[in-house]
């Protein structure tokens, strides 16, 4: 075996089991091309195995395994390397077998030197063409990585900053109804994990998030006579309250990534049996965020401390949940809060209670929110 000491010439593999052959191509092309010989075809492979070649030129009819048995290997082996394939007269139909099989081009014996030489040529021109173009595509791969990784990050930063700003929103807007301060972060936590526990998919986790933090944003049109007032509301002025969810989905109508979110907020009162407000919404009709959504705020409401009663525990709420399975609530959202862990629950109650939003980085901005709701409601 001999192989050109040059590494900057093409380097070429001669399979023949001829002797002779091998030598006359070897003569032909070492001055141009680094050549090594191989007496069989499996002999070529396992070179192929150990070094790079541009070019294979190997005979069809070998003792042991064919030219044509060869080329399927050598495609799994070394797939950039081009085949040129020689044939005797009597084998032109194993000639075109060899170019279905994937080679690129074959050598007719007895062969004249000068399109060997051509044929050699051509082979390498095409070798060069498939290099640049997996190089084109190696190099489009990884711009489009590295675009999908800054669109990601910029799409991430920018979700952030929707997420900063709708919380500095809500914070503001549970300044009017001192009762209920903090319920928001609270029901974020426990839906998303209800949301979770049910199979949600993240599309619909980031509609379950952003809807519960703005569930009651159509408040802002309620006015305060209505919203504060520490006594019984009339009819009429439940009336003007039930209306708050309408209001809601009129405020983030148009805003594209909060279309799921406008359906909880304006779902979030619907009920299983259809006895909600304000459309009377029935089982699936409601959204499945919405029906989730109902549950963790039920849950939140329960537990949690009001002026004129303290929370009850974990076990009231869940048999309350139970009562209301199949009326008020989704059953399958009930049998998904059941499989979490009580422990679960109590610990992301700990962890809602120990985080204060007015003093997170978002508070100047709802305190400038604040400053605008404070104005009054026409």
């Amino acid at each position: 075996m001999h192989m050109s000491d040059s590494n900057s010439k093409p380097h070429l593999l001669i399979v023949d089991d001829e002797a002779e052959v091998r030598g006359v191509l070897r003569d032909l092309l070492s001055d141009s091309y680094g050549c090594a010989e191989a007496a069989s075809a499996e002999e070529a492979l396992a070179e192929l195995r150990a070094n790079d070649y541009q070019l294979v030129i190997s005979d069809i009819t070998m003792s042991g395994m064919s030219g044509l048995e060869m080329i399927p290997h050598v495609k799994v082996i070394s797939p950039d390397t081009v085949i040129v394939m020689i044939s005797g007269m009597q084998t032109i139909e194993s000639a075109i077998n060899a170019l279905r099989l994937g080679a690129f081009d074959y050598l007719m014996k007895p062969f004249d030197l000068r399109q060997a030489e051509a044929a050699v040529s051509r082979a390498l021109n095409h070798h060069e063409l498939i290099v640049a173009k997996r190089r084109y595509e190696t190099q489009l791969e990884e711009l489009v990585a590295q675009r999908t990784a800054e669109l990601d990050e910029a799409l991430g930063s920018l979700e952030n900053a929707y997420r900063s700003t709708l919380k500095a929103l809500t914070a503001a807007l549970e300044t009017r109804d001192a009762e209920t301060h903090g319920h928001s972060e609270r029901v974020v936590t426990f839906s998303l994990r209800l949301g979770r526990e049910y199979g949600l998919t993240t599309p619909q986790m980031k509609a379950l998030e952003f809807g519960s933090l703005l569930h009651d944003i159509g408040k802002i049109g309620v006015p305060d006579a209505i919203l504060r007032k520490p006594a019984k509301l009339t009819d009429e002025e439940w009336i003007r309250m039930r209306e708050h969810p309408m209001h809601g989905q009129q405020i983030l109508r148009g805003i594209k990534f909060l279309e799921g979110a406008a359906r909880v907020v304006a779902q979030h009162h619907e009920k299983w049996d259809g006895s909600g407000y304000p459309l009377g919404l029935k089982s699936e009709d409601i959204d499945i965020c919405a029906r989730i959504f109902s549950v963790a705020d039920a849950f939140d409401a329960i537990t949690s401390d009001r002026v004129y009663r303290q929370g009850r525990s974990y076990d009231a709420a869940a048999g309350e949940l139970d009562e209301w399975s199949g009326r008020q609530f989704d059953p399958k959202v009930v049998e998904a809060f059941h499989r979490v862990p009580q422990e679960d629950w109590e610990e992301l109650r700990r962890q809602s209670l120990t985080r204060q939003p007015h003093d997170s980085e978002w508070g100047p901005v709802a305190q400038a929110i604040e400053s605008k709701l404070s104005a009054p409601v026409s």
